[in-house]
């Protein structure tokens, strides 16, 4: 059900994270670890917390160096970072080539069962669709080819083209200036309350995807809208702002 806090007034474009809004990062890196780990025969942890660990540090290393303000590094060589991080501390023994091939698993990640339909939607509805994404140029050509999503997107921008991770502000703006609108007229997506907050605090409206029935957690920053998911989304913006 959605929850309501703002009109949408002159959204020409909905702009969406990429890994765990458009894609199911999770789910995914489950699949891809768990043989992985049965080959080494390890059982101390279930492959789901082997995930959250290894998406958990991306995150802290990403914000990390977004916060140096110092040369970007790039997604991929934070993925290595991590993964080498995570298989350490979990004591698995392991190679550059295994901790390289875990990471490639990450531009094959399956969309979420609604995303397709509701873009397409959203598409036909006549708004700009564009991905802003932490994920490097060619990591992300691959994602949306194998997303299965690549002919429905207006651009593709990766944070590279700003020099830093989101949620700093200049993500967005890049994001925006990428479409040649202002951030006032872009709806951001994510199912992360830091990218809606980062979003919302760089001047755009906001739509956090509350699939995981999680509280949001900024009042600072609320989000535009709380939706269930990609099928809420389409028929709550699509009536907002077309109806």
């Amino acid at each position: 059900m959605t929850e309501q806090s703002e009109p949408l007034t002159g959204v020409k474009a909905l702009m969406f994270d990429f890994y765990g809004t458009v894609v199911d990062m999770q789910g995914s890196l489950i699949k891809a670890i768990t043989p992985y780990l049965e080959a080494k025969n390890y059982t101390a942890q279930p492959a789901n917390r082997i995930v959250t660990w290894w998406r958990r540090t991306h995150f802290e290393n990403s914000m990390i160096d977004a916060l140096l303000g110092r040369a970007h590094i790039p997604y991929r060589e934070i993925g290595r970072q991590t993964v080498d991080y995570i298989l350490t501390r979990a004591g698995i023994p392991h190679t550059m080539d295994e901790v390289r091939a875990l990471v490639s698993e990450i531009e094959r990640l399956e969309p979420f069962p609604d995303v397709i339909e509701a873009l397409t939607r959203l598409k036909d509805a006549g708004f700009q669709l564009v991905i802003l994404s932490n994920g490097d140029p060619d990591m992300l050509e691959s994602g949306v080819q194998f997303s299965r999503t690549e002919h429905l997107w207006t651009r593709v921008v990766s944070v590279a083209e700003a020099g830093a991770f989101k949620p700093h502000f200049s993500t967005y703006a890049t994001g925006a200036k990428a479409v040649g609108l202002e951030p006032s007229e872009v709806l951001f997506v994510a199912n992360h309350a830091f990218d809606c907050v980062g979003a919302k605090a760089a001047g755009m409206h906001t739509a956090f995807v509350d699939r995981r029935k999680r509280p949001f957690g900024n009042e600072y920053y609320p989000p535009t809208l709380v939706v269930d998911d990609f099928a809420d989304l389409a028929n709550t913006v699509v009536a907002r702002v077309k109806g």
